[in-house]
């Protein structure tokens, strides 16, 4: 699972938060490893927008889940794939 959108950390006035640029997505699965990746970004350190920073690239998940779920290369569909270092996210 992955959400098109994260949140930003401060409450914006009317109960809420706004739209951010960070998020988390969730792989849920038998071959899912079962980890972490990536590092919780912490909330004293914001990009100046005031969104948290990512510590992962979801292209690289995207990389990961091709090559190590379906066995695809994923240099075949992602541009640049080969930049991106690759989460071992299957046990």
């Amino acid at each position: 699972m992955w959400s098109e959108f994260g949140r930003r950390p401060e409450e914006n006035g009317s109960g809420g938060t706004d739209h951010g640029a960070a998020g988390c997505a969730f792989v849920i699965g038998s071959p899912a490893k079962g980890q972490m990746v990536g590092e919780f970004p912490g909330l004293g350190t914001l990009d100046e927008d005031d969104n948290l920073l990512h510590t992962s690239d979801f292209r690289a998940l995207y990389c990961s889940l091709l090559e190590q779920w379906l066995g695809f290369d994923a240099a075949r569909v992602i541009p640049g794939a080969g930049y991106f270092p690759r989460p071992a996210l299957v046990a």
